[in-house]
C-alpha cells in the first residue's frame, strides 16, 4: 500500500505540473523580442571572433605592413593618428581631411583591451605628434567579454599614460551616442546603455581636464533632445553615415589644433 502510494502521489504532481507547464506564457522568439535577438546576435559575432581573439587578441597583423611602410618612409612633421574601433576604421580621413594626410588605424568591433595590446606598434611606433582616440562603444557592448565602465576608463588611463611617456599629445574623443529609430537596426541600440555611455563620457571630460588632455565632444554636437544619436547622422543608429562624419570632421580638426598648440 505504500508504494502504490508513492506512485499515485508522484502521479498526481507529474499531473499538476503538466497543467502548471501548459498555462505558462510561452517565451518569445528571439524573432519576437528585440532584447533577446540583441544578445543572440552578439553571442553569434562573438563567436565568429574566436579564432582570430586565439590567435592575434589585438589584431596586430592588420596594420603590419602599413606601419613598416610609414617607419621606413620617415617621420612626419605633424603625424596624426586616428585610433579606434568601427566608427574610425570606416571613416575615410582623405575625403574629409583633403591633404592632411592623417593616419587612420581604426579596426571594426575593438575593445580597449584589444586597444592597448596594439597600441605600441600602431600608435608609439609611428612617431605621431598627436593621437585622437575614439573607443568605449564596443566595451560598452561587450565586444570581448563583459566589462564594467570603471574597466574601461583603466585602459583609457593606461593609452594615456604610454602616449604621455613618448611625448604624443592625446585627444580623447566623446562615446558617440546611439538610436533606435530604426526599429531593423535595433541591436546595436539595446547592446549599449546610454546612461553608460553618459557615464563614461563625465569621466573622459573630467580625466582630460585633470590631466591636460583635449577633450573632443563629438556627442554634444550629435545627439538629439531625446537623448539619442539624431536619426538623419547614422543609419544603422550607431555608425555615423556622411552627415555624421561632417559633422565629427571640423570638431576633430579643431581638437588637434588644439592638440598641436598646447
Amino acid at each position: 500500500m505504500h508504494k502504490l502510494a508513492c506512485l499515485l502521489l508522484f502521479a498526481s504532481i507529474g499531473s499538476s505540473l503538466s497543467v502548471i507547464a501548459q498555462t505558462q506564457p510561452p517565451e518569445l522568439s528571439a524573432k519576437d523580442d528585440p532584447a533577446s535577438q540583441a544578445v543572440l546576435s552578439l553571442e553569434r559575432w562573438r563567436e565568429s571572433r574566436v579564432s582570430t581573439y586565439m590567435s592575434d587578441f589585438g589584431e596586430l597583423d592588420r596594420y603590419r605592413e602599413a606601419n613598416a611602410e610609414l617607419k621606413s618612409s620617415g617621420p612626419s612633421e605633424n603625424r596624426v593618428v586616428f585610433y579606434g574601433d568601427s566608427i574610425t576604421d570606416g571613416w575615410m580621413l582623405d575625403t574629409y581631411f583633403p591633404g592632411k594626410g592623417y593616419i587612420n588605424r581604426g579596426i571594426s568591433g575593438q575593445t580597449t583591451p584589444q586597444m592597448l595590446v596594439r597600441f605600441r606598434q600602431d600608435v608609439i611606433d609611428l612617431t605621431p605628434k598627436v593621437v585622437v582616440i575614439l573607443a568605449g562603444t564596443n566595451d560598452i557592448a561587450g565586444n570581448t567579454g563583459p566589462m564594467t565602465v570603471e574597466q574601461t576608463e583603466a585602459n583609457y588611463a593606461s593609452l594615456a599614460e604610454l602616449a604621455r611617456d613618448h611625448s604624443i599629445r592625446v585627444v580623447f574623443s566623446s562615446v558617440t551616442p546611439i538610436h533606435d529609430y530604426i526599429k531593423q537596426r535595433q541591436a546595436f541600440f539595446l547592446q549599449r546603455s546610454p546612461e553608460e555611455i553618459l557615464q563614461l563620457n563625465q569621466w573622459l571630460r573630467h580625466y582630460c581636464e585633470q590631466n591636460n588632455l583635449v577633450y573632443l565632444d563629438y556627442y554634444g554636437a550629435m545627439v538629439d533632445d531625446r537623448g539619442m544619436m539624431k536619426e538623419n547622422l547614422a543609419n544603422d543608429g550607431l555608425h555615423p553615415n556622411d552627415a555624421g562624419y561632417r559633422i565629427m570632421a571640423p570638431l576633430a580638426e579643431a581638437a588637434i589644433e588644439k592638440a598641436l598648440s598646447q
